[in-house]
């Protein structure tokens, strides 16, 4: 499976609306993401999957399906696996489904959504799946299906489970769910800062105004930059040994091996 360059934003558009299927493109998000689940009403499944086919054709973009193993993901899958950049599976909760997804698309990136108590104690079986691409975090169903609050620290364990599986598995850091509340600044960023630092990269979003806020957020800072260069270079002063930096903070590899992440080392 080819490395996937991570996006920092995953725009959502309903696979059934003409227009923000046009504008949606023009946002600047890192990537796009075209919706035949659960924005999509049953009843205009088929004219959906019509108008995003017309679209892949032409844009870039990565498609939410169906659930796996059911006629209507099977129907997504025929019209559209030669035409995407790649596929978001809902509600993954085995190893099997991503199977079932792989063989209907091959070669076709597949990120797998984790969105229930089964998918979560599933999720290191579903990450080291051969054909899946990447993990992602769907936190409203999680809520639902267990009956809590989406909060951050009511779903710190399941989080970072999905962060623990994903490494554990050898694939990139899981992205997170949006954010339900569309002119809350505050709180989209604040849940887009916890979720980078328990080790998420990305971050789904439901509206233009919450992508500069995701882009802001998982670059790195003035701050983060200085005292990366600072550990470095302490670091390569010392000949790679045990070493301090000119403030006093402890330097060793695994401290230089976060500063060349920060730096895109």
């Amino acid at each position: 499976m080819p490395e996937i360059r991570q996006p920092r934003s995953w725009l959502f558009a309903p696979g059934h609306d003409e227009k923000l299927l046009v504008k949606v493109f023009d946002v600047g998000a890192d990537m796009v993401l075209l919706d035949l689940e659960d924005a999509v009403p049953p009843h205009i499944k088929d004219r959906a999957r019509e108008l995003v086919a017309s679209v892949a054709a032409g844009k870039p973009c990565w498609v939410r399906v169906n659930r796996a193993q059911t006629e209507v993901c099977e129907r997504d899958l025929g019209a559209l696996a030669g035409l995407v950049s790649g596929i978001r599976i809902p509600k993954v909760e085995s190893a099997a489904e991503v199977a079932w997804v792989a063989e209907r698309a091959p070669g076709v990136p597949l990120d797998c959504t984790i969105e229930s108590a089964r998918g979560v104690l599933a999720a290191f079986e579903i990450a080291s799946a051969p054909a899946c691409s990447l993990l992602s975090y769907g936190g409203l169903d999680l809520a639902a299906d267990l009956g809590s609050s989406p909060g951050e620290q009511e779903t710190l364990y399941a989080r970072s489970y999905l962060v623990v599986a994903a490494r554990s598995a050898g694939k990139p850091k899981p992205s997170d769910g949006v954010h339900p509340q569309i002119n809350d600044d505050e709180g989209m960023r604040q849940e887009t800062e916890a979720a980078k630092r328990i080790g998420f990269f990305g971050k789904s979003a439901i509206h233009p105004r919450q992508v500069p806020i995701i882009h802001e957020v998982f670059a790195p800072t003035p701050e983060e930059l200085a005292w990366a260069q600072q550990v470095l270079w302490a670091f390569e002063q010392s000949g790679g040994a045990a070493t301090k930096t000119a403030s006093g903070e402890f330097v060793d590899p695994p401290v230089a091996k976060r500063a060349r992440q920060i730096l895109g080392q």
